[in-house]
């Protein structure tokens, strides 16, 4: 049974605005695989790396289409966990929630969640690689699809190295950061720019900085609480911990 410090407990019974990334480490507790983990079958002879670039869908657009319609099967079978539904249940329980997550899996909303800061983008969308509009994909056999407004090819609705985050995610996770009383750093090795930097804005901004990962990462030494353990353990944990300190306060209250 995981132990979580009643001073967290209370502090985030006590938050008005709680702020929380997750990373791929809450959705590989559901089975998809991490970003950089090894490819099976046709894909262990390319690196994520080699694939997830404009200049990689402008050289092979078939081949890079091919690989995300491969990880949307995967998405499409795992099923949200513990970890996310502790998410939805901790988001009622306070005044303000603000989920900011670099998975484009989708697993959040699926388990209940609304309003996600989609840093990363969704693997489920299509956009046409040349107006950047969300557009269904046409009926048809055609890889990649066409964009029915212009007849270019539609890509998935991701961000691939080299671009930029879409501003509007990256203007309202960076205010959420700076806002929050507590930002809940979950299943996210913290090393990945832009992303990483919310946790240390955090921190400089005076909030309480709880790191949830099973390793410590670069963050570990600013971090006011470490719960090294799984998502899908220690969230619930946590939410436990919280309803647990409600209670206490209800009956010294009323004693």
């Amino acid at each position: 049974m995981h132990v979580v410090p009643q001073d967290l407990a209370g502090r985030l019974r006590r938050a008005r605005h709680v702020a929380v990334l997750t990373g791929s480490g809450i959705s590989a507790e559901s089975g998809v695989p991490t970003f950089r983990d090894a490819q099976t079958g046709l894909w262990a002879k390319y690196r994520p790396e080699e694939l997830a670039t404009p200049e990689a869908f402008a050289r092979e657009p078939k081949l890079v289409w091919q690989w995300y319609a491969w990880r949307r099967e995967i998405v499409a079978r795992a099923e949200p966990n513990a970890g996310h539904r502790a998410i939805v249940a901790l988001a009622a329980r306070v005044p303000r929630l603000t989920l900011i997550t670099q998975n484009v899996d989708g697993l959040h909303q699926r388990a209940g969640s609304t309003d996600v800061i989609e840093f990363h983008g969704n693997l489920a969308r299509s956009t046409c690689s040349r107006e950047g509009i969300v557009t269904e994909p046409p009926d048809g056999d055609e890889v990649p699809p066409r964009c029915p407004r212009c007849g270019a090819y539609l890509r998935p609705d991701v961000v691939w190295f080299g671009e930029m985050i879409p501003p509007p995610a990256m203007t309202r996770a960076f205010d959420a950061a700076q806002s929050c009383d507590i930002f809940l750093s979950v299943g996210t090795s913290s090393l990945v720019y832009p992303a990483a930097a919310l946790a240390e804005a955090a921190h400089a901004a005076g909030a309480c900085v709880v790191e949830i990962n099973p390793e410590r990462t670069p963050h570990s030494h600013f971090a006011a609480h470490l719960l090294a353990g799984p998502a899908g353990e220690m969230l619930p944990a946590l939410l436990a911990a919280v309803a647990d300190a409600a209670r206490t306060a209800i009956s010294e209250r009323d004693a």
